[in-house]
């Protein structure tokens, strides 16, 4: 049996000192533009935010912590709350696990959390991009905002992927001193009643802006086939039209194994 420890604000902070640590210890420049799009922290928001490398959430929740102590609360899939390392820490940190079913209970704490004041912070491209283009997008952000009436913010981070992605180990040569930058869209306020499928296409289109403004000063010489910049911008990184077809391939894995971990056992029959 796992160990679920109680979510508790005093290990959430000790997280973000660990990860300011860090950034310290290596010097990471952090370079943010788009600031005064930051909440004041009397309402709750929606954070949605690009998802090109493994430390893009750090990015965003450290430009939070520095604003006003903001503490993002993170969607998190059931598959790593159930690993044995991260799941603990996932639970000691208050985020909201996503289940293999349909994810209606944390939908719903979801909104609850932003009705009460909550930053809720959702990576809507639900995987890493290997193009580092901004993939298609979920509609869980754009209905959770508007059900909620809470304004959408888009946080586009470029640069965190050049020191842990999809496919690249740690290269700690170049962590010292890289630079990541991060830019705040303005809030996206949505109404009840909404096209979810029109309005999360915005927000794609509003994310991809942010990138290519953070890719246009950014503060490292560009070699032509740099693998970390985008294949249309001269770059080594896939294709678009490779990109689809892996992400294609890995859904249709992904559903084999949930439909293998959510089915009946043999001999019994699923209420209705």
């Amino acid at each position: 049996m796992s160990w679920t420890p109680a979510a508790s604000d005093r290990f959430y902070r000790l997280l973000v000192r660990a990860g300011l640590f860090l950034r310290w210890l290596f010097r990471i420049r952090l370079i943010v533009t788009g600031q005064e799009n930051l909440p004041d922290g009397k309402a709750g928001a929606v954070v949605a935010i690009t998802h090109f490398g493994y430390l893009d959430f750090a990015a965003a929740e450290l430009v939070f912590w520095a604003h006003n102590r903001g503490q993002l609360r993170f969607m998190i899939h059931q598959g790593a709350a159930d690993h044995w390392l991260a799941g603990p820490f996932i639970s000691a940190a208050g985020q909201v696990v996503v289940g293999y079913g349909s994810g209606t209970t944390a939908y719903d704490d979801a909104v609850a959390r932003l009705r009460a004041g909550e930053y809720l912070a959702v990576l809507p491209e639900a995987g890493v991009s290997r193009s580092f283009r901004v993939r298609e997008c979920k509609t869980g952000a754009v209905r959770m905002a508007a059900e909620a009436g809470v304004p959408l913010i888009p946080v586009s981070v470029w640069g965190a992927h050049r020191i842990l992605t999809r496919g690249n180990g740690l290269p700690l040569h170049s962590v010292s001193r890289a630079p990541v930058r991060v830019h705040i869209g303005e809030p996206l306020h949505l109404a009840t009643g909404i096209d979810a499928d029109a309005e999360t296409a915005r927000l794609r289109r509003t994310l991809q802006a942010g990138i290519d403004a953070a890719i246009a000063s950014f503060p490292v010489a560009v070699r032509p086939g740099d693998w970390w910049l985008p294949a249309d911008l001269g770059g080594g990184a896939m294709s678009e039209a490779e990109r689809q077809r892996l992400d294609a391939a890995d859904l249709a894995r992904d559903r084999r194994r949930t439909s293998r971990t959510t089915a009946a056992p043999e001999g019994n029959t699923p209420s209705e």
